[in-house]
């Protein structure tokens, strides 16, 4: 996806990733692969870059769809932003759910879940294709209901910040704060590859619609997790990691004999 994030932020983030690795080191009890973490600050890099070249193709259609909004939100008041908040949470877990579900938007979305290791580096290891697989279409209701495009964009923006700081090992459960933030625990079985937590939890700052809609599970002291793909990725060069899904995706097209089976690879499951 194509946030807006700035350059203050990205030191911030830099500075928090290097206190991370000096306490894994000290504690011994998690790994730390510098080349995953340089790999995926080339993933990163070629996000921004990505992102900076599409972003006018990306506001076309979405200032289209706001001059045909029903009504206006003003953003003028708590409950304005609130309401933005909560609509851009609902929005989110269906994007993110699909991304999981569906194999085409996967095909992106797969990029992020590549890494073997959970740290906060992981956490810019985004896809490049986000305009391609479509994903701003999940989005579109918000506008067409009257949220205006950059109040969408920065309300978006500020969700990913905010997932910044849970993808790490070394923040244990938060108490009752686990009933409705997505918290470090909850993120960690979100990107494990076991089979009891593959696929779950796909809130952005809550945790709520995936105890809702019944796609959330908790993290179990006797089922620790491991990360990366099921077909695991065996490269830390950027480009590799960025079309991996998709070359495997186009693979399985050419192979499939009917337009049936075709549609299939497309829009059936990940496999």
């Amino acid at each position: 996806m194509q946030y807006v994030v700035t350059h203050r932020f990205y030191w911030v983030f830099f500075g928090l990733i290097l206190v991370e690795f000096i306490l894994v080191q000290r504690s011994h009890r998690y790994r730390y692969s510098w080349k995953e973490s340089l790999a995926s600050l080339g993933v990163a890099i070629g996000h921004g870059v990505t992102g900076a070249l599409f972003k006018p193709i990306l506001l076309a259609p979405l200032m289209w769809v706001w001059n045909q909004r029903l009504f206006t939100l003003p953003l003028n008041g708590v409950w304005d932003f609130l309401l933005l908040f909560i609509g851009i949470e609902f929005f989110y877990y269906w994007y993110h759910r699909a991304s999981h579900e569906v194999r085409w938007f996967w095909a992106t979305h797969a990029v992020h879940h590549s890494a073997k290791h959970l740290n906060l580096s992981a956490a810019y290891r985004l896809g490049w294709t986000g305009l391609l697989s479509g994903y701003i279409l999940f989005f579109l209701p918000l506008i067409w209901l009257g949220v205006h495009p950059l109040a969408l964009l920065t309300g978006l923006s500020l969700n990913l910040i905010y997932q910044f700081w849970i993808h790490t090992e070394l923040v244990p459960k938060l108490g009752v704060l686990e009933w409705f933030l997505n918290t470090p625990s909850h993120h960690r079985v979100h990107h494990a590859a076991n089979s009891e937590y593959i696929d779950r939890n796909y809130g952005g700052v809550l945790i709520i619609f995936d105890r809702w809609f019944g796609t959330f599970t908790s993290e179990k002291p006797d089922c620790p997790a491991f990360y990366g793909l099921t077909h695991p990725l065996r490269s830390y060069n950027p480009v590799t990691i960025a079309f991996y899904e998709w070359r495997r995706l186009f693979q399985d097209l050419v192979t499939a004999r009917s337009w049936r089976n075709r549609c299939r690879v497309i829009l059936g499951r990940p496999t």
